[in-house]
């Protein structure tokens, strides 16, 4: 509870418990406003300190109600808390307190304490050599080029003080006068939310939009320009204004930046993948000219670039290559850093992982070849170059490859309002440009004296990489693992009856999928030679064999004739080699082996019978009751009788 009774001393928590106009309704915030106004710093009339350390268990500090806003002082009076207090007939302060003030002054107010010092020790030196104090004011004045009466002033700060406390008290205090401006809330509602908006319009003419619309028609006053955005700067705090005006990334960009050490990992354990596409027109081998993309793996603890391919596009078979590539001249890494970008997060590269989020993840896709490696997915916030090291190495690249001098008239620039003079006035080869490629990435590689974690401003991404691949543990790749990441890997059904998988067009069989009828199977194979065979695997990626495509013949063509009938004969020869092997019985011994079945024995009459009555149906009741019949009449006498009545005689 705040007491009452003439209080003038306030700490946050009294003034958040007050819930005071003017005052932000939380403890941080005034705490917060209390920093951004300096209210430790201020003085009273006659240099008395505004704030003081608080005398009770968990210190802080205490504010005059001097400092603050007029309308919270209005209201602390009205509701009998605070008196209407002057701080000036207050007695002056401890010299502690005074020299706390003093030392969070500016440079600018020491410095002109220390002149001021130097006058009046003067004085005092003066009137110790037997001079009186007018003729000492008037002499230290002269050689001080100083007035006499500013000199008198400055003797009456010290008087009666002690000469160890002269400094702070000779400081000057210059405050801040005239009330706060006031300003109708439905006026400052309306400028703070046209002035807080995505299309991040100026302060003047938001200014202006509020006087003219709706501060006049209501006849209301408001103050200058100059004092609101002074207001603003005083109560709004800046990272509404960030985000509001530049969305959340800008919001974001205001926290210190996260620091990632790679001390703890080895070469070749973790990379980073990513694409970029180059600001220099190539032209391709069907003549089009177009923008290059490279997708480049980086390896994290040293930075090097250990593999890159370039394409038209990012795609997943570009992806496919530069693993390969990795996986052929280094070794298979641990885990990869990756966006889920179209390429990267493919179900042939990352196929199986239940948190790709992209594309609709089934139990029956074929697994990827990251998953397939076991190789730990960690997937990167998109459009987030904070997240893979590669975005720097990209920027570096920018100036070494696509400014080349090879590459001149090439360059397109990195913006459309960024176009060099000689836009468009050629395009290179993309076998040329592959070329400057590979020896930029060599000589980005062999730099020295970069400044990462582990080059230490003194190795090369290269040096760096070698020094920890030679101790390191490195996985190789198999040759069925550089087939797994060299070829296209697509999902294809096993005919139901013949066990051929169809192919673009082409069939392709063999003896081992037979036992694979009617599942969904993962076909790996070469996509520049899909007349050749393929690699047949499983859902769970285990190899079943190698199916050649089945070829069109002729026709008449009697050798492959004669070689289906050969096949035919050899599967009826292996099919009676497998039951052999499984011991089969023929009909008759089957028949042996069960048992005659005895009669069945008669059934036993019902002990209880209950009575069925037939239910005629509504169609039957209309249908008009027959007449009972005569028993003196025949019905074959009478249809006799109607056959003769119709008798003509004829002549």
């Amino acid at each position: 509870m705040v007491p009452g009774g003439g209080k003038e001393w306030f700490t946050a928590a009294e003034l958040e418990q007050l819930k005071l106009p003017g005052l932000p309704g939380s403890k941080r915030k005034i705490n917060e406003r209390a920093a951004a106004e300096r209210w430790a710093l201020r003085t009273g009339a006659g240099g008395v300190p505004l704030a003081r350390p608080r005398q009770a268990r968990g210190g802080g500090l205490e504010y005059h109600s001097d400092v603050l806003p007029a309308a919270a002082r209005a209201a602390i009076v009205a509701m009998g808390v605070a008196s209407a207090a002057d701080v000036r007939a207050e007695p002056i302060g401890g010299a502690q307190q005074l020299w706390r003030w003093f030392d969070g002054a500016t440079d600018k107010v020491k410095a002109e304490a220390h002149r001021r010092m130097t006058a009046v020790q003067l004085v005092a030196s003066f009137e110790r050599a037997g001079l009186t104090r007018s003729a000492a004011v008037a002499s230290a004045a002269a050689r001080g080029a100083i007035g006499a009466s500013t000199l008198w002033s400055w003797l009456a700060l010290i008087d009666a003080v002690p000469s160890a406390d002269w400094l702070p008290h000779l400081a000057p205090k210059r405050q801040g006068g005239g009330a706060e401006a006031a300003i109708d809330p439905g006026c400052w509602q309306f400028l703070l939310s046209d002035y807080l908006r995505p299309e991040q319009p100026t302060w003047s003419s938001c200014y202006w939009r509020m006087v003219r619309d709706y501060a006049e028609p209501r006849g209301l006053a408001v103050p200058v320009e100059r004092t609101l955005r002074r207001k603003l700067e005083r109560e709004v705090d800046g990272r509404l204004v960030i985000g509001r005006r530049e969305g959340a990334e800008a919001l974001r960009r205001t926290l210190p930046a996260q620091e990632r050490s790679v001390a703890d990992l080895h070469a070749l354990e973790a990379l980073n993948i990513d694409g970029h596409k180059f600001d220099v027109f190539v032209r391709w081998p069907d003549g089009h000219v177009a923008r290059p993309l490279m997708v480049a793996l980086q390896d994290l603890h040293s930075r090097k670039i250990v593999a890159h391919r370039i394409d038209e596009s990012e795609n997943a078979l570009a992806t496919r290559l530069v693993f390969a590539d990795c996986f052929r001249d280094w070794g298979i890494p641990r885990a990869c850093v990756l966006d889920n970008g179209r390429a990267f997060a493919s179900k042939s590269i990352t196929g199986g992982a239940k948190t790709r989020f992209r594309f609709k993840i089934r139990d029956d896709e074929p697994t990827g070849v990251l998953t397939a490696l076991d190789i730990q997915i960690h997937w990167a916030t998109p459009y987030r170059g904070q997240s893979k090291p590669i975005e720097r190495g990209f920027r570096d690249l920018c100036d070494t490859i696509a400014k080349h001098p090879k590459l001149a008239g090439a360059y397109t620039g990195n913006r459309p309002d960024a176009k060099p003079e000689n836009y468009g006035s050629a395009a290179i080869d993309i076998d040329v440009f592959r070329a400057v490629v590979a020896a930029g990435i060599a000589a980005h590689n062999a730099k020295p004296g970069r400044r990462t974690e582990m080059c230490q401003g003194r190795l090369s991404f290269d040096q760096a990489f070698a020094a920890s691949y030679q101790v390191a543990p490195i996985g190789k790749a198999t040759p069925e693992q550089l087939r797994m990441a060299l070829l296209t890997a697509e999902e294809r059904m096993c005919d139901r009856q013949t066990g051929v998988v169809t192919l673009e067009g082409n069939r392709y069989w063999a003896p081992e999928l037979s036992r694979h009828t009617g599942q969904k199977l993962t076909v790996r194979f070469d996509p520049d030679d899909l007349h050749g065979e393929v690699h047949v695997y499983d859902r769970a990626g285990g190899f079943i064999c190698t199916a050649p495509a089945i070829a069109a013949v002729g026709f008449f063509d009697k050798a492959s004739a004669n070689a289906r009938r050969a096949a035919e004969s050899d599967l009826r020869r292996t099919t009676r080699e497998l039951a052999k092997m499984h011991e089969l019985l023929d009909a008759k011994a089957l028949a042996a082996m069960i048992p005659d079945h005895e009669d069945e024995a008669p059934i036993a009459p019902p002990s209880v019978v209950r009575p069925v009555r037939h239910r005629r149906t509504a169609a039957a009741l209309k249908v008009a009751p027959a007449a009972s019949p005569n028993p003196l009449t025949n019905p074959t006498i009478d249809r006799v009788a109607r056959a003769t009545a119709r008798l003509r005689v004829v002549d």
